[in-house]
């Protein structure tokens, strides 16, 4: 990862900042509606109380003495932030830690009634049982009949754009294009991700999800066409071992998602069948590694996850989250090239995000002057601005 003092870590105590907000706010917000959502007992709510208390107004804590990964916990930082202000560690570990702890206030993890049970499920449900999927999932039908790089290339826009309702399933780029006064989509690598995917080829693509319900589906959709065209032998999708930022993919969260799928008519429900026959045949696998739940970039990447990566054709980083792990929750100057913040990485890999968050490299300043000049700095987590990055080939 480059070393520049133009890039600091992202921290979460600055008063106004978008992290400070997410801390202040947000987590709150979060613990209200977890604790709403489940009958949970007097035990657990003294948990979320705690932990409300703690992240709002106390330290970071050390996990309990016999949790289960206490000690991958140490080794990725706890023994350092522990007594610290949440405000004052990086605002990726201090994100990442509430949610561990979350997951500890309701039981989670365990012995007792409610081990195992997603805090999540009802707000990843009810986006993907929401009658706007079955629009999206209807709008497939429309996709046999074009050219397979027009297909492909609606599928690469639906997974870019996620839960968008608007723009997930359009059959051309429309609102992805350049427009005054700044463009929708601020970088288009697409060529080079296609470069490494043609027609008839033997890769093994790696896909790192992002969210469940509406934006995994796209996900899956698009490996569903690379494998069912040739342009992917193998594909292994990433998800998250527990629940994780709300919405989070988890395996059951696949399931889902897959169920939902299988449930529909049409060319949704033909996607379903080559997806659950891939993953029949292991064409399609599933990986839930540890480290994706690491506060940590991926430039610290442990060395058996590292090969694995490497032994890729293209690995593909979804969502905001990833994107930040990815290059570095660092706050870059936007012109930094993408290709220098993931020369860590062993192969060719791919970001395909939203713009959520602060974290941004790879912009021509022709382009970053546009955004400015539009709108300040809420383009950077507006969700209005998107991005195809891809480094470890030629991109002439």
């Amino acid at each position: 990862m480059p070393s520049t003092p133009f890039a600091p870590v992202i921290l979460g105590n600055e008063p106004g900042s978008f992290p400070h907000s997410v801390l202040a706010e947000r987590h709150p917000a979060i613990i209200s509606r977890v604790r709403d959502a489940f009958p949970y007992g007097p035990g657990q709510h003294r948990a979320l109380d705690e932990l409300l208390k703690s992240c709002t107004e106390g330290t970071v804590q050390p996990l309990p003495t016999d949790a289960p990964d206490r000690d991958r916990w140490q080794d990725w930082g706890l023994a350092g932030c522990a007594g610290l202000s949440w405000y004052d560690v990086p605002w990726l570990w201090s994100e990442s830690y509430f949610y561990r702890r979350l997951l500890d206030a309701v039981g989670w993890f365990g012995p007792g009634a409610w081990q195992g049970i997603d805090p999540f499920r009802p707000f990843k449900r009810a986006e993907l049982d929401a009658p706007e999927t079955d629009g999206e999932l209807a709008a497939l039908d429309a996709l046999p009949g074009l050219p397979e790089e027009e297909r492909a290339r609606a599928l690469l826009h639906g997974s870019l754009w996620g839960n968008r309702a608007d723009l997930g399933f359009r059959l051309s780029a429309e609102g992805a294009e350049a427009r005054d006064p700044a463009p929708a989509l601020v970088a288009d690598d697409s060529a080079a991700l296609w470069s490494l995917l043609p027609p008839g080829n033997a890769a093994t693509l790696v896909l790192v999800a992002d969210n469940a319900g509406r934006e995994l589906v796209p996900d899956l959709l698009l490996l569903g066409h690379l494998l069912a065209e040739g342009r992917a032998a193998r594909a292994v999708l990433h998800v998250k071992p527990y629940p994780y930022y709300v919405s989070d993919a988890t395996t059951a969260d696949v399931v889902d998602a897959l169920h939902r799928l299988r449930a529909a008519s049409g060319a949704a429900a033909e996607y379903a069948r080559v997806l659950w026959s891939a993953m029949a045949d292991g064409r399609l696998t599933v990986r839930a590694h540890p480290f994706s739940c690491a506060p940590l970039p991926y430039a610290e990447m442990p060395d058996d996850l590292r090969a694995e990566f490497a032994a890729a054709t293209l690995t593909v980083f979804k969502g905001d989250l990833n994107y930040r792990r990815l290059v570095g929750d660092r706050l870059w100057p936007p012109t930094t090239p993408f290709q220098e913040t993931t020369a860590y990485f062993p192969s060719p890999v791919a970001a395909l995000r939203t713009l959520k968050s602060d974290v941004i490299t790879g912009l021509s300043p022709t382009t970053e002057a546009a955004l400015v000049a539009a709108e300040d700095g809420r383009w950077r987590t507006s969700g209005t601005h998107a991005l195809i990055q891809v480094s470890g080939v030629d991109l002439k």
